[in-house]
């Protein structure tokens, strides 16, 4: 099946696309983050998902516009349902990206993440695909997760310490505060 495979970050997108390949899917990847804050550190994982994303036997889109004041506008009244909205707006370009490429289906790399709220990506994805007619492919990565950590390292990648949001940057600061 051909896949549009939405990328949050160069190690989450190893494992996850090492795995859609070895089942015979095809893949384009689509890196589309608006969330993450501050500046530099989108450029350090839009500059780490382009150079590994060069020796992959697919093709890339990478969405170098920073859209931080629509994101911050969509969240800032409820922090507290930040995630929800994060998933359904990136999933959302996916899928509508997906739709006018002419892809079978959409997916995502933040299915691989034990720190990701499982339920509320399924959700997004169930609801994208609604929108769009454009199925969602789901599976479970988790697994996953060790292996592409690891190769990472080994390929010297830069690894994110948090989600990419301010409020994580806030929260991995201050928790137990």
């Amino acid at each position: 099946m051909d896949i549009l495979l939405h990328c949050c970050c160069a190690p989450c997108s190893l494992a996850v696309s090492e795995d859609l390949l070895a089942k015979g899917h095809s893949l384009k990847a689509y890196f589309f983050n608006p969330n993450i804050h501050p500046y530099q550190e989108f450029k350090a994982r839009m500059e780490a998902f382009s150079a590994w994303v060069e020796g992959q036997p697919f093709p890339a889109q990478i969405a170098a516009e920073y859209p931080l004041e629509m994101w911050l506008r969509q969240v800032a009244l409820e922090p507290e349902a930040r995630c929800g909205f994060c998933y359904q707006s990136r999933l959302i370009a996916t899928a509508r990206l997906a739709q006018a490429q002419g892809y079978k289906a959409f997916s995502t790399t933040l299915l691989i993440s034990p720190y990701q709220d499982h339920q509320a990506i399924i959700a997004a994805g169930e609801l994208a695909a609604a929108q769009t007619g454009i199925n969602f492919y789901y599976h479970d990565f988790r697994p996953l997760f060790r292996q592409g950590q690891a190769k990472a390292r080994e390929l010297d990648l830069y690894i994110q310490k948090y989600c990419g949001c301010i409020y994580s940057e806030k929260d991995r600061h201050f928790k137990g505060r």
